[in-house]
């Protein structure tokens, strides 16, 4: 890791990570095994409380900077590239958002999905295809901070070796509370 990276003391970063160039990743984030964040130029920003999951791909483009909002989850094998994507989203496992897209508030990006270069997509989309079109719309931030927030309960947990983070009647219970909090947005 160089010296222009900025990560926050509470984010978790596996070992087998490998971040390069000018990133910076905000409180409670966590970027998972064999996850690659690498920018040349421009740069990289993470916000607080996303995750960045097994095998993503995070890049930027010549002219264009990767900024990933709060509350994200960006699920394995992603490949996320000079694009704008804003908080409380999810981009499902093996898409492609390319270089100038902007995802909105609160969406999703289905699992496979290819979003062009420049696309723009409206908070609430629902955005699915090869390429991409938005086929729905509807207001997922708080589903997709429930998301990010397990993310954060695994990496804590990993943090300390205990990789089963997400069974056991204690885990419901925190489930249930946790969503209870979303639900009022007392989590934000």
């Amino acid at each position: 890791m160089s010296s222009l990276l900025e990560v926050h003391e509470s984010a978790w970063i596996a070992d087998s990570a490998r971040l390069h160039g000018r990133v910076s990743i905000g409180e409670g984030s966590s970027v998972w095994h064999n996850a690659v964040l690498r920018s040349e130029c421009c740069e990289i920003r993470i916000g607080r409380m996303t995750n960045i999951q097994d095998f993503v791909m995070v890049h930027v483009g010549y002219e264009d900077a990767t900024t990933i909002g709060d509350f994200c989850s960006i699920t394995h094998h992603a490949t996320v590239h000079g694009c704008t994507i804003e908080d409380h989203c999810l981009v499902g496992i093996n898409a492609v958002v390319m270089e100038g897209a902007r995802i909105g508030r609160g969406s999703i990006v289905a699992g496979g999905a290819v979003v062009r270069e420049g696309a723009s997509y409206p908070p609430g989309s629902i955005i699915a295809g090869i390429p991409a079109k938005k086929i729905a719309e509807r207001d997922n931030a708080r589903a997709n901070r429930l998301n990010a927030w397990l993310y954060h309960r695994n990496a804590q947990h990993t943090r300390r070796g205990d990789y089963r983070a997400w069974e056991g009647a204690e885990f419901d219970a925190w489930r249930r509370a946790k969503r209870a909090e979303i639900e009022a947005d007392r989590d934000l």
